[in-house]
């Protein structure tokens, strides 16, 4: 095998991506009247039970006006309640209970509610329009009584009791010129977002709109237009201070978005991860047609401390006399070709081309803004526009900075953030207001910018409506995507809202003939860009400059309300999941490589996965293209979607390939893996039966280095499938298993095992082991390791994943596997009985046999993700539970224990096995070759 060429290994898809679970609408059978039947999912709950719709109403009532908080998310039948502007009232039409009723507080579902289930906030200023909105998830949980069997095991309750749900579901962040008002009209009444959202059950009455209905608007326009909205979509605007709004959307976006906040320096974005415990207080800069000051304190607690008229309103007028560009992002890229040498007055130009050393200035700092004009005998007309853009660009930049330092300084603030309509993400400003407050704190404060700063006001809207759900969510309850295409943003800039698949694969089409790119980047400058203080004159691309850039940076966050750090991390705050840093160009470049060389192969499987039909085959096409601009957009800029590593790189594509509808690539594959593995286990498992405990641990820890082959992301793996069945490859991988390995930590582990002399360890209580591919490395790895823990006594709960990521298994597939392994095995059999796997088996069983009684657990759980990386920050509250009270965690496969979690360190005992399936990565990783193994062992931290 070391013969064979070897290739770049995909086997991984980086961040989590989370499962987005949305409760299913259960329907009244009204078939028969005397008794109903609640469709639930899967189960029935007969009428005898459920009594009749009334009492639904009644203890949906009951609940609402027990104000104490003691009280399950509520979905709702059809009396239709009325609806006062800005609290929304519970819609019970069509309640039902969900579930069973042994338990104590079931979930009463409201199909028809829809003012919890979707929100809409605006800000409307002069030039744009900001627009949030949130749209609960689609998905439905399937009635899975083995998960249930987990959650009574862990002890996880029927959801948090608080007076309103956490809703899990995306919010939105589009954009429209205001000159355009009439196309965001549109957006909002095609995605029948001022009824409560499409997916509300009630989008498609044909009833108008109550005419009570408001919409939390901030800005001038939310005066200037009310009329129109009334007019339009028969809805009120409820006007909110712009102030408090602006200092809302700051403070959840400081707290809840990971990469939400970033330095720029001389064109270098960095981002920073903000302690919640140590937000307060900070300075927030509001730079619009004017500048506003205004120090945080906290929640609610701010107040306005200073300002300066000059700001982006002169920028811009100014800028429009002086070069009659007709528009703000043209004045902008204007300054990216200018030189302000020829009209700013320079340090040097008065000392001769020297630096004024004796007070720290260089020869380039700016002495005079527009100085040099004076004693030059030219007229406006002599001056080249760009020169004037960038010259007026710096000198307003800077001022704000210096300002906003000065501020700072006064209260005692380290920390600056700026937002606001004049920023728009352009490098330029960013680099000139931050030189200019590292220049005058001489290094000691720090400006910093947010990516989502042009929608501080619109969600600050947002978070005034009284139940909007967001005041508790975690950083680790949001995961933000980037969807491809116009979908989310409006406007000619971008493109037509998007209403269907159909139409984002026509539109997709369509780009690639124009071959355009469809999320051209920013041009972003090299070091060198900012004139003061020893930088040299700009340099350009010369590319024109995207009218909206900063949209591009945000992306559709995705609010998982059940996702939880996981409980054994030794130091959460420290915990970082990437172990490649793409920051170095060479290894972001080697990868991006290895992954537009692996998108031919993955498209063909995704497209196999449907049938091979036309429609897969534009999808797949599709699919290739937006993930192919994805990968152009990084490459341009890598800091565009927040802060990047492997991890996120490879979920990015498994999100991609869901978008299209590819919802697992690979399922015909795993299936013909798994079945072959079965078929052998017997054999394996009476041939470990035989050994002595030490020889059948090493083999064990042996046979899952060499299952772990087996991975469809690595091309070099792919190269062996076509040379041998998985049996073949899975000996010859088996006979390479030759000690030392590169990272060889067994025997520490046999001792913590088996013990030494007559010294025996005691036993662990509970192992997490977090499994990596379907087939051998599932069956004949991991499965035969759980068995051995299981002799021993331990407690056994396998990891797998949410949802599909190439050829992994999933938690959804995995008790399947058990089952069948269970036929040859009466360890597995009756471990799996214990652990509600085998749901016949257990109700067959309830008699309760001694032997049952008393084995040991192998339960299942997800893990949340559904990609071969795993961010132990978000993780399912089913893991989190059962981790708990875990001693032993088992992380196999180069997703899970090397490109991510090589580096992390647990409480418990941790023990990493993979095998290297790509010469790059085990260069740089652990000096050794492709195939090469390890095995980790760490004691508790």
């Amino acid at each position: 095998m070391a013969g064979l060429k070897e290739d770049p290994i995909l086997g991984i898809d980086g961040i989590t991506i989370k499962e987005e679970l949305e409760i299913g609408k259960p329907e009244i059978d009204r078939s028969r009247e005397d008794h109903p039947v609640l469709e639930t999912g899967g189960a029935e709950i007969k009428g005898e039970s459920l009594i009749d719709n009334r009492s639904v109403i009644d203890k949906v009532r009951e609940e609402e006006s027990c104000g104490q908080g003691e009280r399950d998310m509520v979905p709702p039948i059809s009396n239709s309640i009325h609806r006062s502007g800005s609290r929304p009232q519970l819609d019970l039409s069509k309640a039902a209970i969900e579930g069973t009723f042994e338990e104590r507080d079931p979930t009463i579902l409201l199909p028809n509610q829809s003012d919890d289930i979707s929100h809409l906030a605006l800000d409307i200023g002069g030039s744009l329009i900001k627009l949030v909105y949130f749209s609960r998830h689609q998905d439905r949980p399937t009635n899975d009584k083995r998960k249930k069997t987990g959650k009574e095991r862990f002890g996880i309750s029927n959801g948090n009791r608080r007076s309103y749900p956490i809703l899990g579901g995306r919010l939105h962040f589009v954009k429209f010129e205001t000159s355009k008002i009439n196309e965001c009209l549109d957006f909002i009444s095609s995605k029948q977002l001022h009824c409560g959202g499409m997916d509300s059950h009630s989008w498609h009455s044909e009833t108008s709109p109550n005419g009570n209905a408001v919409i939390k608007a901030t800005g001038g326009g939310a005066y200037k237009f009310a009329d129109l909205f009334k007019e339009r979509l028969g809805v009120s605007l409820d006007k909110e201070d712009e102030m408090d709004c602006l200092v809302a959307g700051a403070n959840f976006l400081l707290k809840a978005i990971r990469h939400e906040a970033f330095t720029h320096m001389e064109g270098q974005k960095e981002f920073v991860q903000i302690d919640q415990n140590d937000l307060f207080p900070y300075l927030l800069v509001n730079i619009g047609s004017g500048v506003s000051m205004i120090k945080v304190d906290g929640d609610g607690k701010f107040e306005r401390v200073s300002g300066t008229n000059v700001g982006g309103g002169t920028y811009w007028g100014l800028g429009r006399l002086l070069t009659k560009c007709k528009s703000f992002d043209e004045l902008l890229e204007l300054s990216q070709r200018g030189d302000n040498r020829t009209i700013d007055m320079l340090v040097g130009d008065i000392y001769g081309g020297m630096d004024y050393n004796k007070i720290g200035l260089s020869a380039s700092t700016i002495a005079s803004s527009f100085g040099k004009t004076i004693s030059e005998k030219k007229e406006l007309a002599d001056y080249r526009p760009e020169d004037i853009s960038l010259s007026l660009l710096r000198m307003i930049s800077y001022n704000i900075g210096q300002i906003s330092y000065l501020n700072a300084l006064r209260f005692g603030l380290k920390r600056i953030f700026f937002g606001g309509f004049f920023i728009r993400g352009h490098a330029y400003t960013m680099d000139t207001i931050s030189f200019a407050v590292h220049f005058w704190s001489k290094g000691e404060a720090q400006a910093m910018f947010l990516r989502h700063e042009g929608f501080l006001g619109a969600l600050g809207a947002f978070m005034s409506y009284e139940k909007h759900g967001l005041d508790d969510l975690m950083v680790h309850q949001l995961v933000e995507r980037f969807p491809m295409g116009a979908p989310y943003t409006g406007g000619k800039i971008h493109g037509p809202p998007l209403g269907d698949l159909n139409e984002k694969i026509s539109w997709m089409e369509k780009f690639v003939q124009k071959g355009t790119e469809i999320t051209a980047p920013v041009p972003m400058d090299p070091p060198g860009t900012t004139g003061l203080g020893g930088f040299e004159v700009p340099s350009s691309k010369g590319g024109t400059l995207r009218s909206d850039a900063s949209a591009l940076n945000v992306g559709v966050l995705h609010l998982v309300p059940t996702l939880e750090v996981f409980p054994q991390l030794a130091d959460p705050k420290m915990y970082e999941p990437n172990t490649i840093d793409l920051s170095d160009h060479n290894e972001l470049e080697y990868w991006f490589t290895v992954l537009s060389e692996h998108l031919s192969d993955l498209v063909d499987k995704a497209v196999a996965s449907e049938g091979g039909t036309d429609d897969a085959k534009r999808r797949g096409d599709a699919f290739a293209r937006a993930f192919s601009a994805h990968l152009a957009r990084l490459m341009e800029e890598p800091a565009a979607y927040g802060k990047l590593g492997l991890a996120n790189l490879l979920e990015l594509r498994e999100e991609c390939l869901r978008e299209f509808q590819f919802v697992d690539a690979y399922r015909s594959i795993k299936q013909r893996e798994n079945e072959a593995s079965l078929a052998v286990l017997p054999d394996l498992l009476a041939e470990l039966d035989s050994m002595t405990e030490e020889t059948r641990l090493l083999t064990l820890i042996e046979g899952v280095l060499a299952a772990n082959i087996f991975d469809w992301g690595s091309r070099a793996c792919v190269e062996l499938y076509h040379k041998g069945t998985i049996i073949e490859i899975y000996r010859m991988s088996r006979n390479k298993m030759q000690r030392p390995w590169r990272v060889d930590d067994f025997d520490v582990f046999k001792e913590r095992m088996l013990g030494s002399g007559d010294k025996k360890p005691r036993p662990h209580k509970r192992a997490l082991l977090f499994v990596d591919n379907s087939g051998a490395d599932v069956v004949l790895g991991m499965l035969p390791l759980a068995r051995e823990l299981l002799q021993r006594g331990t407690e056994v709960v396998l990891v797998a994943n949410s949802l599909p990521a190439l050829n992994d298994v999933t938690a959804m597939e995995l008790p399947d596997i058990v089952a069948e392994a269970a036929k040859h095995c009466d360890i597995l059999r009756r471990a799996a009985e214990a652990g509600g796997l085998l749901v016949d088996a257990m109700i067959n069983t309830s008699d309760g046999s001694k032997e049952n009684s008393s084995s040991v657990s192998l339960m299942v759980v997800e893990n949340g993700c559904g990609s071969p990386c795993i961010d132990l920050r978000q993780v399912s509250s089913e893991l989190a539970a059962a981790a708990k009270d875990a001693d032993l965690i088992i992380l196999e496969g180069m997703g899970r224990a090397l490109h991510t979690n090589f580096n992390a360190r647990f409480k418990c005992e941790a023990l990493k096995l993979a095998m290297v399936k790509n010469q790059r990565l085990a260069e740089k990783l652990i000096k050794g070759n492709i195939y090469d193994c390890v095995c980790r062992y760490e004691p508790a931290s």
